[in-house]
């Protein structure tokens, strides 16, 4: 197969699957096992092996999505439920004092999208939100981009979220170094397009709290299921912390045993185990489900209840994962991952920009950010295989990845009209503000997996 011909398989493979999700309204699932199933064809894998690539893509890769996603959505529902992600942030605004309230979102945002979905982070957190600008008459947006941003962020960059993790499991990027990069790399673009685009943007427009929303909120003004106070600051920070130390631990341990600072030991083992993804998860769903619920009274059957709807949103996003998987497996057995792995050798463009790009434009077309993270996973992967890039590097394409599936978000995504209905904002004031704070947080991002690619 000539290299023209393997690039028009997977480029028509990408307009395929998009013509599927826009113009007839497929599932994303759907979808993508049909172009996979076109990519095994026109690169002439016999129809079993197709079947075969099908199925060791599906497995091999919710295998690992599928048990972080689904413990992560848990450990985020019941940070949820006790109303500790409302806590969090209101503790948080209240140590920062009202005139650097955008500090205390942004640094809010960027805490509870660890464990909690982006929509659902910025529900429980609009209130607070819609009280800041009540007290000082100033525009929703001085306090709302900041927590845009400060959840937009760490729902892109930073895992058990499921982007990220079903990017790095796709590309087989360790998480450890993901998060690690996300953390240091994510906060600084975090604080650009919050606090420093919400100050300039919010004197150009002014917005009030909606009147519909403020009346419900009255009301029940914290998402608390329970009668008692919501959870400390403290506890909060313990739980979410947990988890990413582990994980962070583990991948430590990794890099000193693998240069032989430290040797492989009972201890080192030990630290390996509880550090993988996934019993830090565990770790941290038990320790949620106790110190949130067990120990605040509530009922057993409460419990069971929120943890069967935790899966709910969870299980789309690992067969959607899956499904890109397969695709990935499907260009890796067919030959086109190497074949176009060779070609990239002799090209300009740096494995960093090419998956921020490939991300962007599935993104900018349409709409979905894990669509377009997983596409654009499916299609690096093998490259990435091929050119052997070290785990550091796979973690910032990953990173890159998530950058680029953040651009442009417009009318054809969900987050558009939900932040412009909760922020009381017209279709072209969204534009100029949720719109360009997400395209700073891909520019951003990618200028800083760039130049931290320098570094690693």
């Amino acid at each position: 197969m000539s290299t023209p011909y393997l690039l028009f398989i997977v480029g028509s493979s990408v307009i395929l699957l998009l013509f599927f999700v826009l113009k007839l309204k497929i599932s994303a699932f759907i979808s993508l096992l049909i172009v996979s199933i076109y990519v095994g064809f026109l690169s002439g894998m016999p129809p079993e092996r197709i079947i075969t690539s099908i199925q060791e893509g599906m497995g091999g890769t919710l295998g690992f999505v599928a048990i972080v996603v689904g413990l992560g959505a848990i450990f985020g529902q019941m940070l949820e439920s006790s109303g500790g992600a409302f806590a969090l942030a209101r503790t948080l605004v209240r140590k920062f004092s009202q005139k650097r309230a955008p500090s205390a979102m942004v640094l809010a945002g960027f805490i509870v999208a660890i464990p909690v979905f982006f929509d659902v982070g910025f529900i429980i957190l609009v209130p607070i939100i819609y009280a800041l600008a009540r007290n000082t008459g100033k525009s929703l947006l001085f306090y709302g981009i900041p927590l845009l941003a400060g959840l937009a962020v760490t729902h892109s960059f930073i895992p058990p979220t499921p982007g990220p993790v079903a990017v790095a499991e796709i590309i087989n990027a360790q998480l450890g170094w993901v998060v690690l990069f996300g953390l240091i790399l994510g906060f600084p673009v975090a604080i650009l397009a919050g606090p420093v685009w919400g100050k300039y943007i919010s004197k150009k427009i002014m917005v009030f709290p909606p009147k519909e929303f403020v009346d419900d909120f009255s009301s029940n003004s914290t998402p608390d299921e329970t009668t008692q106070e919501p959870p400390s600051l403290l506890l909060i920070a313990l739980l979410i912390g947990t988890p990413l130390f582990l994980i962070l631990l583990n991948t430590l341990v990794d890099v000193l045993v693998d240069h032989q600072v430290l040797q492989q030991t009972i201890f080192t083992r030990t630290i390996q185990f509880i550090g993988h993804p996934f019993s830090a998860l565990i770790i941290a769903t038990l320790m949620a489900i106790y110190f949130l619920c067990i120990r605040r009274g509530m009922p057993q059957n409460k419990i069971l209840e929120l943890s069967t709807k935790a899966l709910g949103p969870a299980g789309i996003i690992i067969l959607i994962t899956g499904a890109g998987g397969v695709f990935k497996e499907i260009l890796i057995d067919s030959g086109i991952g190497s074949i176009l792995a060779e070609s990239m050798a002799g090209s300009s463009l740096p494995p960093i920009f090419l998956a921020w790009l490939l991300a962007s434009v599935v993104r900018v077309t349409q709409g979905s950010a894990t669509v377009a993270m997983i596409t654009a996973a499916g299609i690096m992967a093998p490259l990435i295989h091929e050119i052997n890039l070290t785990d550091p590097h796979r973690a910032l394409v990953v990173l890159a990845i998530a950058s680029g599936a953040t651009l442009l978000s417009h009318v054809n995504d969900s987050g558009f009209w939900l932040v412009g209905k909760y922020l009381g904002m017209n279709e072209k004031q969204t534009l100029q503000s949720w719109t360009v704070m997400e395209s700073i947080i891909a520019l951003g991002g990618l200028a800083t997996t760039m130049t931290a690619s320098l570094f690693v």
